[in-house]
């Protein structure tokens, strides 16, 4: 299939949720998962009697260690604390192995991701993405006045790195979601080998693993550690329960590392994020008891679509695109008006929905609202230009 330049393309709704989220992105040069689901779909209150599955974030929260550290820095919030940070850094290196100067403590993954795109593209160099993918990388683009590539997914919904190649002989940044968003699913380890030896000289490849620890993938960090031009962004946003405090890495090449922190700029972690993060770190058993967790009632959900005939890609993170076979506004819109707010349609898949994985008793909530919602409805005939596959018992079925 041919990649989708958003410079040159007649795609009508790329392009006006693009010109819609103009003051968005004028307003927040970080676009996160909540300002991008208020700009695309629906603004959620904040209300303790609604079902929040609509921004991919973890309904734990941080862990208990992190939490009694975040209570016992509270009382030093009047400190700057830079040795916390340093600490953090120094903690996180040694334990992946890597010299401190390969990372860069930042709020979260996604100031990584803006200054990585605005140091590797511009009107020379294009921004090489899959579609669908997580679109705050192209908002950035945008800001450099790069030109954007959305190079569909394959038919397994990994990145076609070979198409990303040939659709852009001018790359400057090549960014691979794993496991992707909105999909969940996986780009294959080989598949980032074979991109980082047969890019465009000059470019650079961005691997944003913001949900890898909900999965037994291999981390392409081993790319990193030889000297690749690959840059590496880590969160404590997902698994780890800590969205609203913050706190993630960009690791990469020092060279590199360097071009992205110039252009970031100095500047300074909250200490609450900064101790939570520590506290995660060192709690060993919370990567496989959450990823034990999501799993559970991610596949209690699928079974749940499977029985009632939804179909849905399946997914390997803590959400899934669910088939509506319908103008997916409209489910989101419906599913609102029950107070169970769900994320948020890619224009390429319209009748698609984003369905972040809850708890057990939000996804209970869910399936009743989805039902009554779908309830006296038609389906669309016509099949979706990017249809989605059913599964059940672990193979994929037709929709």
């Amino acid at each position: 299939m041919p990649a989708r330049n958003l410079s040159s393309s007649s795609h009508f709704s790329r392009r006006s949720f693009l010109q819609g989220s103009a003051a968005a992105t004028a307003a927040f040069p970080f676009l996160t998962e909540p300002l991008l689901a208020a700009v695309a779909a629906v603004h959620r209150p904040y209300t303790t009697d609604a079902v929040f599955i609509d921004s991919n974030e973890n309904p734990l929260g941080p862990g208990q260690p992190a939490r009694e550290a975040i209570a016992a820095i509270i009382p030093q919030g009047g400190r700057y604390c830079d040795n916390l940070t340093d600490d953090l850094l120094h903690n996180f290196a040694k334990q992946e192995g890597l010299n401190p100067d390969y990372v860069r403590v930042f709020p979260g993954s996604t100031p990584g991701l803006h200054f990585g795109v605005l140091t590797f593209t511009s009107p020379q160099r294009s921004y090489v993405a899959g579609d669908p993918g997580y679109e705050a990388g192209m908002f950035a683009a945008a800001r450099a006045k790069a030109r954007v590539v959305n190079v569909p997914l394959t038919k397994t919904y990994a990145h076609d790195v070979r198409a990303m190649i040939a659709a852009a002989p001018d790359a400057g940044l090549f960014y691979i979601c794993t496991p992707n968003n909105p999909t969940g699913t996986l780009t294959p380890h080989a598949d980032v080998e074979y991109l980082l030896e047969n890019k465009p000289k000059g470019s650079v490849v961005m691997v944003d693993e913001a949900y890898i620890h909900f999965c037994d993938a291999p981390s392409t960090i081993d790319f990193v550690k030889a000297g690749e031009d690959i840059i590496l962004l880590r969160t404590f946003s997902k698994l780890y329960g800590m969205a609203g405090l913050r706190c993630g890495f960009a690791i990469a090449r020092p060279d590199l590392l360097k071009q992205v922190s110039d252009a970031a700029g100095w500047n300074f972690m909250p200490i609450t994020a900064v101790v939570g993060a520590s506290a995660s770190l060192k709690d060993s058993g919370i990567v496989g008891e959450r990823r034990r967790i999501n799993a559970t009632v991610r596949q209690a959900t699928f079974d749940w679509l499977d029985r009632n005939g939804y179909s849905y890609i399946p997914s390997e993170a803590n959400f899934f695109l669910l088939d509506t076979k319908r103008p997916g506004k409209e489910v989101i819109d419906a599913m609102a008006q029950q107070k169970v707010y769900i994320g948020r349609i890619w224009p390429v898949m319209p009748t698609c929905v984003r369905i972040t994985v809850g708890t057990q008793e939000e996804m209970a909530q869910f399936q009743t609202a989805l039902q009554k919602a779908m309830r006296g409805t038609v389906a669309f005939s016509v099949r979706p230009a990017n249809p989605v596959s059913r599964r059940r018992n672990g193979a994929p079925l037709p929709s």
